[in-house]
């Protein structure tokens, strides 16, 4: 097994999959900053770290933080698993209808449900690629963390609910856990590319 390349040729896993992707640097948008700027505000200072700490996929477009040069390999491979379903959902449902559902349905805060829907579906292939590079643990310790995304400013509050978010993240959970112990899950092609096998992990971010 080796680490060394897994992010870079997930990217051109991507990029075959839809030839018009770029991944670009939030901190050299105009827009991007301006974003961040609009979301501090209607945010009260809550959200803070949009250019700074968030990647975010919008028109066909990864925008990454200053982070992405830090990341190790493996976190670089989990993030862009989670960014590749949103390009999926964009060419799914389109890039417009989408954008409207994330950001409107039914409303832009407190009861953003399609929001939280659309970030269920990505969340959940997080946690898997989590599983398959780290295991079940480094899986599990995410539950805080994702009932804080849901629950707080950072996705402003889309579905502050957080009995519905640890339900949510018990079923996902459940069903790795089921696919782990009954071996049907399968580790994505990339890392079979690279000799991943079960028992390899990566190196941990924390």
């Amino acid at each position: 097994m080796t680490g060394a390349g897994i992010s870079d040729d997930f990217l051109r896993k991507i990029r075959g999959e839809f030839p018009a992707f770029r991944l670009r640097y939030k901190r050299d948008s105009l827009v991007q900053r301006a974003i961040g700027t609009a979301l501090r505000i209607v945010t009260f200072g809550g959200m803070t770290t949009y250019v700074s700490g968030y990647h975010t996929v919008m028109a066909g477009t990864l925008w990454v933080s200053e982070g992405w040069t830090s990341m190790t390999d493996c976190d670089r491979y989990v993030l862009l698993r989670h960014e590749r379903v949103h390009l999926q959902q964009a060419r799914r449902y389109g890039v417009l209808p989408m954008a409207l559902v994330y950001l409107f349905f039914p409303l832009p805060f407190g009861l953003a449900y399609g929001r939280a829907r659309i970030e269920w579906e990505a969340y959940e292939e997080t946690l898997r690629a989590l599983v398959e590079v780290r295991g079940l643990d480094a899986a599990r310790k995410q539950k805080s963390w994702l009932r804080a995304r849901f629950v707080g400013p950072d996705y402003a509050w889309m579905w502050p609910f957080p009995s519905a978010i640890d339900r949510w993240f018990d079923e996902a959970m459940a069903k790795l856990e089921e696919a782990e112990k009954s071996g049907t899950l399968v580790l994505e092609e990339t890392l079979r590319a690279h000799g991943w096998t079960r028992e390899d992990k990566g190196p941990s971010s924390a």
